[in-house]
């Protein structure tokens, strides 16, 4: 069984809880000492050089470190959902996405479990894995723990959540979010330099380079043009921006269903309940305009329903075998 000395004491994200993950006390990001996953599946919504044609072959892991009170993955950011798996069936996962055809891994919220993630990495490419990584992360993340991420990944598709602490207090219990997550940014960008891409299948692909996401929340437009302001200011055209109007109320649902935890985060922060508006997203395009952003990924339509969301049930996480002996358990 792979062990891991980092969770004796863990202080992979800034949380720095100190859980002792391998004697079985479970981290504020809600993972253990096992690997656990949600799904591991093509994806074919990411930003166009991560998707194209054949989808980005998302393995969706339990828990998260920063468990923001809005997040539209809520099952699996509260470590709800899951399946535990072994090192080994992870690096049999990265083989069976390239398999399928997948443009490249995209670990989103592998914080929690780096060292395993790293090692089945190492696992697979003796046996021939060959696609780009791609560590898609909220960028609340510490130096020491993207260190251990040095070599093993090709691209970050990084969250920019908030540019003010209170916002990041209020809806993520970090208000130290904004000021963790710009230098992370910033290791990131050090560490796989500028964006290079390459022909695969017929399709273009991002092969190194970060893509800094930013998602317009409803009624803070203001903090969006900060957010958008303090990267230009900080990394200019040297990565890519995502603009993105997606934010699903998936609060709005659960409160008209009597969820306690939605309705008292409603009742709170009533803004949450509420689409963004057209208007607002345009004038969040503008901004970026204006300022001379050349390179951006931006969103076309409505935000986008809850049909959209991925369906946290264990998809691809098994191998055939596992879910036939599970089927007959």
């Amino acid at each position: 069984m792979f062990h891991a000395p980092e969770l004796n004491s863990c202080t992979l994200c800034p949380r720095a809880c100190g859980a002792a993950r391998n004697k079985g006390t479970i981290g504020f990001c809600g993972a253990g000492e096992s690997l656990r996953l949600a799904r591991a599946e093509l994806h074919f919504w990411e930003e166009p050089p991560l998707s194209g044609a054949s989808g980005s072959g998302c393995i969706f892991f339990s828990g998260c470190p920063l468990r923001c009170c809005y997040c539209q993955n809520a099952s699996i950011a509260l470590a709800q959902s899951g399946i535990e798996v072994s090192t080994d069936r992870l690096s049999a996962i990265f083989h069976e996405l390239e398999q399928k055809g997948a443009l490249n891994i995209n670990c989103v919220t592998g914080t929690p479990y780096i060292p395993h993630v790293v090692y089945a990495l190492n696992c697979a490419r003796e046996k021939g894995f060959s696609l780009p990584v791609v560590w898609n992360t909220s960028s609340y993340e510490t130096i020491d723990s993207l260190d251990m991420l040095a070599g093993s990944v090709d691209v970050f598709l990084a969250d920019f959540k908030y540019a003010q602490e209170e916002l990041a207090r209020n809806y993520s219990r970090a208000a130290e979010y904004p000021r963790i997550a710009l230098r992370a940014i910033k290791r990131m960008a050090a560490q796989v330099g500028e964006m290079t891409y390459d022909t695969y299948h017929q399709q273009t692909r991002m092969t190194k380079g970060v893509i800094v996401r930013h998602l317009l929340l409803p009624g803070h437009l203001d903090d969006s043009c900060k957010a958008v302001r303090l990267l230009w200011d900080t990394f200019g055209n040297s990565i890519a921006y995502s603009f993105m109007n997606q934010y699903t109320s998936v609060l709005k649902s659960s409160a008209e269903h009597h969820n306690a935890r939605a309705c008292a985060v409603l009742q709170k922060y009533p803004e949450l309940a509420q689409r963004v508006p057209a208007a607002d997203y345009e004038r969040l395009l503008n901004f970026a305009d204006d300022l001379g952003i050349e390179d951006y990924f931006w969103q076309e339509g409505d935000p986008v329903s809850e049909s959209f969301i991925p369906a946290f049930d264990g998809t691809g996480v098994l191998s055939a075998e596992q879910a036939r002996d599970s089927e007959r358990a």
